[in-house]
């Protein structure tokens, strides 16, 4: 490539092609990340790579040593369940304003969503349950209005991505889960924000109980 992508775009794109790569699990905690290898890898300058491992480091994904470089930041179990904690916080403020806030079209596309995670768990359509999961989320957090916790829960996600991907890994997991994100859906489209905020809790209570289980500590097989 002689064209290579310089400043702001080529800075997002580095960025979010490690974000990718951490969730997919081709990079894992502790790796190293050499300027130069991405800069070639992604087409982009050695400028913008060190820039878009700034970024990554102000969101708590890589850790940039002094005289060693950077490298993906390892999370801790017992980090990861704090985290998902403060989380669980903001989830349930955003999830019980939304259930009054939301407009006819999102909830109209929340019972989209609904319907189309009941198919990914009947078809064992992990890759789309997982996307419907994550526009689930997101859209209750738009609709609820909260730009402040919607920042703080980007920030907070962030570390994050490598847990969430063993978790989608884990054998039963959608089956289980779906229920508790149709409690979600059900409470915010019906409007129901006591009834949303209790889904809430009682999704990311089960999450925090996944974290800690046995099998969060065993490495995913081929990774």
């Amino acid at each position: 490539m002689t064209d290579k992508l310089t400043g702001a775009a080529g800075r997002a794109y580095v960025a979010n092609a490690i974000r990718q790569a951490l969730r997919s699990g081709d990079l894992v905690p502790g790796q190293r990340l050499v300027e130069l290898d991405l800069a070639e890898s992604h087409g982009t300058t050695r400028g913008a790579v060190r820039e878009a491992l700034q970024d990554l480091a102000a969101e708590d994904i890589v850790e940039i040593v002094p005289r060693r470089g950077a490298r993906i930041r390892a999370v801790s179990v017992e980090e990861a369940v704090q985290i998902t904690e403060c989380r669980s916080a903001l989830e349930q403020l955003c999830a019980r304003k939304a259930a009054t806030r939301a407009n006819e079209e999102q909830r109209a596309e929340l019972l989209r969503i609904g319907a189309g995670m009941r198919q990914a768990v009947a078809d064992g359509a992990w890759d789309t349950y997982s996307a419907l999961n994550q526009r689930l989320h997101e859209l209750v957090v738009e609709a609820s209005g909260q730009e402040v916790a919607r920042r703080q829960l980007e920030r907070l996600n962030g570390p994050m991505v490598r847990f969430q991907f063993r978790l989608a890994l884990r054998p039963g997991r959608p089956a289980q889960s779906l229920p508790q994100h149709l409690a979600i859906i059900d409470a915010v489209a019906g409007g129901d924000p006591d009834a949303a905020a209790r889904a809430a809790a009682a999704h990311l209570d089960d999450v925090i109980e996944q974290l800690r289980s046995p099998a969060t500590r065993t490495p995913v097989p081929g990774r």
